[in-house]
């Protein structure tokens, strides 16, 4: 096939947009599509029937189609001569620069590229008005001002960076103390958990009467409000703050931190939550309080309604107080427990298979006898030799094969082999 020649058309019909000389001022087209294409609708004229991108450089077919030159030129590359939407032979091997299409492009792109950016300045002079405002205001007017920036912080990611780069964290943090409203501070605490904070503005925050207020609010605030300041709280405790103990010693934080994850209405706030309450008992200190307020019971009668992603948070929080001789003790005593954990196994994952196995173990050296009748009628002879036969890791492999040579302690090979459901094959 000759190459392909190239023909300049000339334009037939000029331009109406009143910004087209604005362009020479703006990046090309390639970088304004890259900034402008995934937030904004582009005419479909505008797209490639190839690459169904917008044409950064569109050419002309003798059929009358028009593609983007590069995607073009690569079917004809790969030994095709035909047009790609008709599928006509071509009878001329010529791809014209459709030049009136191009500036049409060209035009609407600079004209989005203009007013997305005199918005985002807008936007950027509204922050900096609303925190000089905050500087001088009280009452009400406080409580609007943080809303509206709020709002900005929520919906425009350049509004976060100017917060933060004209003293807008001090600021605001500066709003939290003994007296502040609870309408103030959960405003102001729904600017910062979607800011960058420093060490030392986290360091600020962990005062007492800042983290009192925190607490407060978590527990009277709405379910929005609540996993703000749950969101809050993590970002403070996931460096491992000296000042930390400020806030694990609260018991109205732990009493909160359950209220979140038995709210069921609001599957989101649950595993807010939980992944609160896993970072709080990587703290041994905090342990046997959690314990103490009735955790277990309350995420074991939980398990049951938990999607894939919360059940695994809530088993590893299960392993780690079933550490405790008052958590392994609150275990046994929940209601049809060993049936619950033993459903678990190679249920969802190999991580959640591991945690059910670790809290089952642990009730079992609490009661060996009790805790081997229920387990193998619930099943868990067949659930073992599964996870043994199965890929996962060895030591999970290890600790089943253990659990089910204690098991078959208290029961005759056949009676076990019956509790396993197994076919005869396998016996």
């Amino acid at each position: 096939m000759p190459p392909y020649q190239e023909h300049h058309l000339v334009p037939t019909q000029t331009t109406t947009m009143k910004d087209a000389n604005a362009t020479a001022n703006v990046s090309d087209l390639k970088t304004l599509i890259e900034e402008l294409e995934s937030s904004i609708e582009v005419p479909s004229v505008f797209i490639c029937p190839i690459s169904l991108e917008p044409m950064q450089d569109p050419v002309t077919l003798c059929t009358g189609q028009t593609y983007d030159r590069s995607n073009i030129l690569k079917w004809f590359s790969l030994g095709h001569n035909t047009c790609p939407t008709t599928m006509q032979d071509l009878w001329d091997d010529s791809v014209t620069p459709n030049t009136t299409l191009h500036h049409f492009i060209l035009s609407w792109f600079s004209q989005k590229y203009l007013a997305m950016k005199k918005k985002l300045e807008d936007v950027q002079g509204t922050a900096l008005e609303l925190l000089d405002t905050l500087k001088r205001v009280k009452g009400q007017n406080r409580v609007r001002a943080l809303k509206q920036l709020r709002k900005l912080v929520d919906s425009h990611l350049s509004t976060r960076k100017t917060v933060e780069e004209n003293n807008g964290l001090a600021l605001i943090s500066s709003l939290l103390g003994p007296f502040t409203s609870h309408a103030v501070g959960s405003e102001a605490i729904g600017i910062l958990v979607n800011l960058d904070l420093g060490s030392e503005l986290k360091r600020n925050l962990m005062q007492p009467a800042k983290v009192s207020l925190l607490v407060d609010i978590m527990n009277e605030g709405t379910i929005q409000t609540k996993m703000n300041c749950a969101k809050l709280i993590q970002m403070l405790l996931v460096e491992g703050n000296p000042s930390e103990t400020v806030v694990l010693s609260s018991l109205s934080l732990l009493v909160g931190v359950l209220r979140l994850v038995r709210d069921k209405k609001h599957p989101t706030s649950v595993l807010t939550g939980l992944i609160l309450l896993k970072i709080v008992c990587s703290r041994e200190s905090v342990r046997s309080t959690i314990v103490s307020i009735g955790a277990v019971p309350q995420l074991i009668q939980l398990l049951p309604t938990l999607n894939h992603e919360c059940l695994e948070i809530a088993l590893n929080i299960l392993e780690v107080l079933s550490t405790l001789p008052e958590g392994r003790l609150a275990l046994k005593e929940c209601p049809n427990i060993i049936p619950s954990v033993v459903k678990l196994l190679m249920r969802v994952s190999e991580s959640c298979t591991q945690f059910a196995l670790s809290i089952l173990w642990a009730i079992y050296k609490l009661a060996p006898e009790e805790c081997a009748s229920k387990a193998v009628e619930a099943g868990l002879a067949a659930k073992l030799l599964l996870v043994i036969q199965s890929g996962c890791n060895p030591v999970l492999k290890q600790k089943s094969a253990e659990f089910l040579k204690m098991c078959s302690l208290d029961y005759s090979s056949s009676i076990l082999i019956s509790k396993c459901m197994l076919t005869a094959t396998i016996q």
